[in-house]
């Protein structure tokens, strides 16, 4: 039986992922990888709609990549490669550029977002047609299921409006892909600032768990995460933030219910508390990162893995693009 097919990707817009891009993508990645037939990419072409040093880039895409293999993503059964070894992504983004209109291109949130931040000539014509490559990411896989958080959903939406016009106009062309959203329980907060999505661009990183942090930084940083005065440890979206947050990492990596460990924590301070979401983490990501330092001590042998992969993941992208070609009337 011919399992669905998954496509995702995550920029590498940092040296190391974090503890949120663990429990929030990679975590769904590595369960759905047994059941789809799973392509998952280094969107190193999304990457340069912002300003990048070429070399840092370079040693990011690597870094990124070995961590997926780290925590979980097997190359040899799912698809694993940096997106711009496969050209036919840009090839196909300017194909479906030309069917998107241009209100439509501006009615994404996250473009407003970023452009309003960097100051409307700053903001690059890239960053605005970002959910295209997008798009053109997620159809050339005929992908069947698109796994998201919910600041993503625009954007597949945007492509299934895509894919369903250009079947429309030219014929059977593309799978209609489906979001699965994330659970709202998965979205980590930094651990100094527990109102605001743990992010790599955040001012410091002290409330950033990063997946290649030695295990006693990890510890240290758990240690002094904010909390509040009311000693209690339970579950507050509103009141307890912090605490919050902490029980959704430590329900998350020891798959333990919330309603579970606040039960189990009931009486107890905050620190007993820290402690064991510490133990947690710190034996869930070190085995991580030291698998990603081997990867990384052998470039020739990441940079092998990478190149077969993205000669897999080209086989199916030209077949697509080349339909498409076809259909819009270009072979």
């Amino acid at each position: 039986m011919t399992k669905p097919r998954l496509y995702s990707g995550m920029q590498p817009s940092s040296g190391s992922l974090h503890i949120g891009n663990l429990i929030g993508a990679i975590f769904q990645w590595r369960r759905m990888q047994e059941e789809y037939d799973a392509t998952f990419s280094v969107v190193d072409l999304h990457a340069i709609t912002v300003p990048q040093d070429p070399k840092v880039l370079r040693e990011q895409v690597r870094t990124v990549a070995a961590q997926y293999i780290a925590a979980g993503i097997d190359p040899s059964r799912s698809v694993l490669y940096v997106q711009s070894a496969v050209p036919a992504h840009a090839q196909l983004a300017w194909v479906l550029s030309t069917i998107t209109g241009f209100g439509e291109a501006s009615r994404m949130t996250q473009f407003k977002d970023k452009s309003a931040r960097q100051g409307a000539d700053a903001a690059s014509v890239g960053l605005f047609t970002y959910p295209i490559l997008m798009a053109a990411d997620i159809l050339l896989f005929d992908t069947d299921a698109v796994p998201v958080g919910d600041d993503q959903k625009q954007h597949v939406e945007l492509t299934r409006d895509l894919a369903t016009r250009f079947n429309a106009r030219f014929g059977d062309t593309f799978v209609v892909p489906k979001p699965v959203i994330q659970a709202e329980s998965a979205r980590i907060y930094d651990l100094q600032e527990p109102t605001a999505k743990m992010s790599k661009s955040a001012a410091t990183d002290k409330g950033l768990l990063s997946l290649l942090d030695e295990p006693t930084k990890v510890a240290k940083k758990i240690r002094s995460a904010v909390t509040d005065m009311e000693g209690v440890v339970r579950a507050d979206r509103e009141q307890k933030p912090g605490v919050t947050n902490l029980l959704t990492i430590l329900s998350s990596i020891t798959g333990t219910p919330v309603p579970e460990l606040e039960t189990r924590f009931e009486g107890q301070q905050y620190g007993a508390f820290k402690a064991e979401v510490a133990d947690a983490v710190v034996a869930e990501v070190a085995p991580i990162r030291e698998r990603a330092l081997e990867l990384l001590a052998d470039p020739a042998e990441l940079d092998r893995i990478l190149a077969s992969n993205a000669a897999r993941a080209s086989e199916v992208a030209e077949a697509t693009l080349d339909r498409a070609y076809r259909a819009i009337g270009l072979r």
